[in-house]
């Protein structure tokens, strides 16, 4: 067994200054770049490391090789009351999709429900981060987003579709929500990064090497292998986790204009693989959803039943050796409560990848 990673840990709020600074350099505006850095620290301080500060030499890359438009002019291209299809003009994705689910929110207070396709846009960080927003505003909010290909599909041996997640979020009334986000490939792609940083194995089921044989080593995945469908396989229920990304795929690709399946451009340019010939749209897609439950019901009422709802799975009888059923967030917000005060711990790759980032920034990283 590996032994446990050396970290640096580090307030959140020095870490969202740091990366605030790092992407004003980049020609981003303040406000836009505080958005984006609140974007990166929500994902580290609710324990989803991999989507993090871990992540912003990508963005870093990106925008020094001008890969991404840091003052981006969105054009609606088609609007109803309930809907709009948003080109990003290639701009920040972690400021793109913000933007893009305020709009569908405010359709939502407007008529009942918004709906939002974005395309030419790029990683937007976690996807329980807009869901999170729609509750402040006494919505259900959905968010999903395709990303560049990792996953095999069912019976495939090569990368074809993305890790495409989905997050949906319930707000509660003496009980905290319920928030829902999940990849539909068995693991997240930074889990996999986090795991070769830390020099652990990973567990069978998650991903295949290049021959397409199921594998735990962290580099046969990254050099020519592929993740696997929520699942894995057949007999596991894989067919649930690949068609659950090709529904994401469909509606942020397909739908949204964007590129879909293996067209979908790669984000962290140092594990760039083999570029198709072939495009299908611009960027990568999302899209955002809100509902207003008065719509079905009087929100209060809906408070109250999720709180039953939530109690009564609570109180579900435990499985041995188990700690008992958890609500989806429970995981989340525990670890947002120890990171706010303790802090948030970085392995050190990531740590030097941060002081990378400064070097290329100009922006002084320094440890607490």
């Amino acid at each position: 067994m590996a032994e446990k990673p050396q970290t640096c840990t580090f307030s959140h709020e020095y870490l969202e200054d740091f990366t605030a600074k790092v992407f004003v350099q980049f020609g981003i505006p303040q406000a836009d770049a505080q958005q984006a850095a609140l974007v990166l620290s929500a994902s580290d301080l609710r324990g989803i490391e991999s989507h993090g500060v871990a992540r912003l030499l990508a963005y870093v890359e990106l925008l020094k090789e001008g890969l991404i438009n840091p003052r981006p002019n969105l054009k609606i291209l088609r609007e109803t009351p309930s809907t709009a299809a948003i080109d990003a003009d290639n701009g920040l994705g972690l400021v793109i999709g913000p933007r893009a689910n305020e709009i569908a929110m405010e359709k939502a207070e407007a008529v009942g429900s918004g709906w939002v396709t974005v395309s030419h846009t790029n990683h937007f960080g976690i996807a329980g981060y807009y869901p999170l927003q729609a509750l402040e505003r006494d919505l259900i909010g959905w968010a999903m987003t395709n990303s560049s290909r990792m996953v095999a599909p069912l019976w495939g041996a090569e990368r074809m579709l993305g890790t495409n997640p989905i997050a949906i979020a319930f707000p509660g009334d003496e009980e905290p929500p319920i928030v829902i986000d999940l990849a539909t490939s068995a693991v997240a792609f930074g889990k996999i990064e986090m795991a070769d940083r830390k020099q652990q194995e990973l567990p069978l089921g998650w991903a295949i090497d290049e021959t397409g044989v199921e594998t735990t080593s962290p580099a046969a995945m990254m050099e020519g292998g592929a993740l696997l469908p929520v699942g894995s396989n057949r007999d596991r229920g894989g067919h649930k986790g690949y068609c659950l990304s090709a529904m994401v795929d469909i509606l942020t690709g397909v739908l949204g204009g964007a590129n879909w399946g293996p067209f979908a451009p790669q984000f962290v340019m140092r594990h760039r693989v083999a570029e198709r010939e072939r495009t299908v749209g611009k960027g990568l897609g999302h899209f955002f959803g809100a509902m207003q439950i008065a719509g079905f019901m009087d929100p209060a009422e809906f408070k109250t039943r999720i709180d039953d709802w939530i109690r009564t799975f609570r109180a579900t009888k435990p499985a041995p050796g188990s700690d008992g059923v958890l609500i989806p967030g429970d995981p989340e917000r525990a670890a947002e409560a120890e990171r706010r005060e303790q802090g948030i711990p970085l392995v050190l790759p990531v740590v030097e990848d941060l002081r990378k980032v400064a070097r290329i920034s100009g922006v002084p990283f320094e440890a607490e």
